[in-house]
């Protein structure tokens, strides 16, 4: 800010206002600067200089980086998922995730029941056609992924059996016991779950089959294994 006579006549006390031109050059050199400070205060300057604009709001942050997974979401009764060709309807209160691998086409969360230890989570995997291995090798793979106490063989526990749905062959899979699958695919640390159960289903399509694959606590699972059964029953072709 500029000062000029009439602003020092303003700023002055009354006693020196009406002095000369050169009266009011010569004080405001010692005048000046506790004016200054005033007006500073103010947030005015001393300055012919304008103040400097504020800096410009923060855009948003930019997309160029890695993409962040999608979050998790809970999904609504009757909502309906795509899976190739096929159409299944999700039940209520399932949580569907970004599927951690590549290997997964779809992934589901089953939240637990109070006591459990952890979720129930419902694995998709679909290889294309004609790979996977056959209906009965993955069963077999699956159930061989648990223990049971007494040491008997977890394929004599297992119950299997099949159903034509929408026109297509679909085997189901039930089995209780310690979960003792890898960790990952091929590392060799294993879980070691005592109680838990296995709903596992494998639909038969002319794309090829699709996999089904659900573990939790049993009570977990307990709790949604006939929204499970009604999911699978859901499936059809489009």
């Amino acid at each position: 800010m500029i000062l000029t006579r009439q602003h020092f006549r303003f700023l002055a006390p009354p006693a020196f206002r009406g002095k000369s031109k050169r009266w009011f050059e010569e004080s405001k050199k010692s005048v000046w600067p506790a004016v200054c400070l005033l007006l500073t205060g103010f947030g005015s300057g001393c300055s012919g200089e304008k103040p400097s604009p504020p800096p410009p709001a923060s855009g948003p942050a930019s997309l160029s980086g890695p993409a962040s997974m999608a979050p998790a979401h809970q999904s609504t009764a009757g909502s309906e998922k795509a899976l190739g060709s096929l159409r299944i309807s999700v039940p209520a209160g399932w949580v569907e995730q970004p599927p951690s691998s590549s290997m997964r086409q779809a992934q589901f969360l089953l939240p637990r029941v109070e006591g459990d230890g952890a979720d129930g989570e419902l694995v998709v995997f679909y290889f294309g056609p004609g790979q996977g291995g056959s209906v009965d090798a993955n069963i077999d793979r699956w159930v061989g992924q648990f223990g049971q106490p007494d040491g008997s063989a977890s394929k004599d526990k297992a119950k299997t059996s099949r159903s034509q749905i929408a026109g297509m062959q679909v085997t189901f899979v039930d089995l209780n016991g310690t979960y003792q699958a890898p960790i990952m695919p091929g590392a060799p640390e294993r879980h070691n779950s005592p109680g838990y159960r296995l709903r596992a289903a494998v639909v038969e399509t002319p794309d090829g089959p699709w996999f089904f694959k659900l573990v939790g606590p049993e009570k977990t699972i307990g709790k949604w294994a006939e929204s499970f059964d009604q999911f699978i029953r859901s499936a059809r072709r489009v």
